[in-house]
């Protein structure tokens, strides 16, 4: 479904699930030796960056992936226009000067393949897999749709419509939606992405197709994409189709509008209640600054993340679901972008439990990870659920190239999705500790209460100290 990442349903660097690819979870497994990725990487005359992943599969039945990721998303909202870039997402799907409305759902689709596409804070990107001899005219198209777009009033409000319609769905009227969209607006406190991927109702209607014509003139050129192909493919071809549908696409003159607002350090905890007419039970939300993605931290937190949160033996569900008893639901996430990055633990009550009471609990479930050992079973069991989710990856065109994609655009380095998988087998117990201690428990915390309102005026009051 085409829309942006919503939380807690986001992508990882290392996403996904599998089968145990070490040896035993109990034992330390030795570093896995893995083939390097051929990729080939290359950056046109007119800025456009081009990277070629190979893949296994020649002949009857092989496939190939074409994506193309623009570095552009819901930090560069204008002001005032929130849910510009996930607009846009749904725009590039209609017409152009040669191509209809849907064509290209037509190009992919009725020849066995797919498309999807996807918004997050730091990028939009439009992915598909089709089989290998449907390559050549799905370059024609993305070439196409890059730089002959149609933005006019019909399309702009068609999907201005499609863009409202998930915002009621996916937020106003879900139980837990809105808790989870104010994430960003009170972990950030400066960041553009305090504003979320979905934008809102109100900042859509405002908006004019003046300017969504200068988002687009802004953002949807050569010099701001990364063109990713991998799969069955033969190079010499693939080249020559890339310089000519591609490197015939002018570079604007124009400069790319870009933030340079550097998050601060938060220095004081705060906590906020947040009206939840709507929600069965209430719950907790717990919000801490973490590192950049880009950060040589960034795997280790991923590993935390696991430990916390993967699956029904994970260490919240364990303690707050099962043993205490007072949460029906709990889970966490690193949400490390770009530029800056959110610890998020979260907690939805069971029985008589009030939000208030889900925080110590949460919170201390997490700051054990600091306080006490990580046995070494427990520790190998993530790390090998995790290892194994990413070679199942590798194992795909579409999830080779997502990794390269999203290295790119997160580290500015698509060959930094290599060391990945060599950085997580050498995270160790202390690593984990390392990282808890010093993001969480020396750090400063939002905490935002979501259930009934106790008056007709919410509070939103800061305080010194935590639960």
């Amino acid at each position: 479904m085409k829309g942006p990442i919503s939380w807690p349903r986001r992508r990882l660097l290392l996403a996904g699930a599998g089968m145990a690819a070490f040896h035993s979870l109990g034992a330390p497994a030795s570093p896995v030796q893995l083939a390097p990725l051929t990729l080939r990487r290359r950056v046109l005359a007119n800025g456009l960056e081009f990277i070629a992943l190979p893949n296994a599969g020649t002949g009857t039945g092989a496939t190939v992936s074409v994506q193309v990721w623009y570095r552009v998303g819901s930090k560069d909202d204008p002001v005032g226009r929130s849910g510009f870039a996930h607009l846009f997402e749904h725009m590039m799907f209609k017409s152009t000067r040669h191509m209809a409305n849907e064509q290209f759902d037509r190009m992919t689709e009725d020849v066995g393949g797919s498309n999807n596409a996807f918004t997050t804070e730091d990028s939009t990107a439009y992915h598909c897999v089709v089989p290998a001899n449907h390559l050549e005219p799905v370059l024609w198209a993305e070439a196409e749709r890059m730089s002959n777009l149609t933005v006019d009033q019909a399309n702009f409000d068609s999907e201005r419509a499609v863009v409202k319609e998930e915002y009621r769905q996916n937020v106003l009227s879900e139980p837990y939606g809105q808790l989870f969209n104010a994430v960003p607006s009170f972990g950030y406190q400066t960041h553009p992405y305090r504003r979320p991927v979905s934008g809102n109702i109100e900042e859509l209607d405002a908006a004019t197709l003046a300017d969504v014509s200068e988002f687009h003139a802004n953002y949807y050129r050569p010099d701001n994409a990364v063109l990713l192909v991998a799969g069955a493919f033969d190079a010499r071809q693939l080249d020559e189709a890339v310089n000519h549908y591609f490197g015939s696409i002018p570079r604007p003159s124009r400069p790319i509008p870009r933030n340079n607002v550097v998050e601060a350090r938060r220095v004081l905890d705060q906590t906020y209640r947040l009206p939840a007419s709507q929600a069965p039970q209430p719950a907790a939300l717990l919000i801490w600054q973490g590192p950049r993605a880009d950060s040589p931290d960034a795997i280790v937190w991923q590993v935390a993340q696991a430990l916390l949160s993967q699956g029904e033996s994970a260490r919240l569900s364990k303690g707050l679901v099962y043993n205490r008893q007072v949460a029906q639901s709990a889970g966490f996430e690193a949400q490390l972008n770009a530029e800056a990055g959110l610890l998020v633990a979260h907690a939805v009550a069971a029985g008589g439990t009030s939000a208030a009471a889900l925080v110590a609990p949460l919170a201390r479930e997490v700051q054990r990870l600091a306080e006490e050992p990580v046995a070494e079973r427990e520790l190998n069991k993530v790390k090998t659920q995790l290892m194994t989710a990413a070679l199942i990856k590798r194992q795909t065109a579409q999830g080779l190239a997502e990794l390269a994609g999203m290295a790119a655009m997160l580290r500015a380095d698509a060959a930094a999705a290599e060391r990945d998988l060599a950085a997580l087998q050498a995270v160790s117990a202390a690593d984990v500790q390392r990282v808890v201690r010093r993001d969480v428990q020396q750090a400063a915390r939002v905490t935002l209460l979501y259930g009934p309102p106790a008056s007709s005026k919410p509070a939103l009051k800061p305080r010194r100290g935590r639960a």
